[in-house]
């Protein structure tokens, strides 16, 4: 299982700041992740997954996920910045009591889409379908957390 720090220790590093609640920017990133997965559900719908859209629907989805993750950072007065700024977002899951195997796969899919986008790693469709399987199972346990 790879997990992050402890969300406390991205805090001691300054990685993670305190901020004010900032309500705006939030409801944006959670109708973004909204159309996002909207759009997502179609382009699957219609074209599947194969090769040669396996690493952008790694990307779409960890997107997706990212997005609704930092409007909960906002919204509870946090947010992060610089080099491992994404590793700190993964490890605010565990922070709010999400299962390891969440966080963990989370965080894995965290380092297979920065493999793809920064070193050219090419992802198969089976990984594509597991994130794909995943992000429809946490998408919903995410989404529910918003009130607006």
């Amino acid at each position: 299982m790879n997990l992050p720090h402890s969300f406390e220790t991205y805090i001691s590093e300054g990685i993670v700041k305190k901020c004010s609640v900032d309500k705006q920017r939030a409801m944006f990133l959670v109708n973004e992740a909204k159309n996002s997965f909207e759009g997502l559900k179609e382009r699957i719908e219609k074209i599947d997954i194969n090769i040669k859209n396996a690493n952008s629907i790694v990307k779409d989805c960890y997107d997706i996920l990212m997005e609704l993750i930092r409007a909960e950072l906002l919204l509870n007065s946090y947010n992060a910045s610089g080099q491992r700024a994404h590793e700190a977002e993964v490890a605010f899951l565990g922070k709010q009591k999400f299962p390891d195997n969440e966080v963990s796969f989370m965080n894995d899919l965290r380092f297979f889409r920065n493999s793809a986008c920064y070193y050219g790693k090419i992802l198969d469709e089976d990984y594509a379908k597991q994130v794909v399987e995943f992000t429809y199972k946490f998408y919903p346990l995410l989404i529910k957390r918003f009130n607006f």
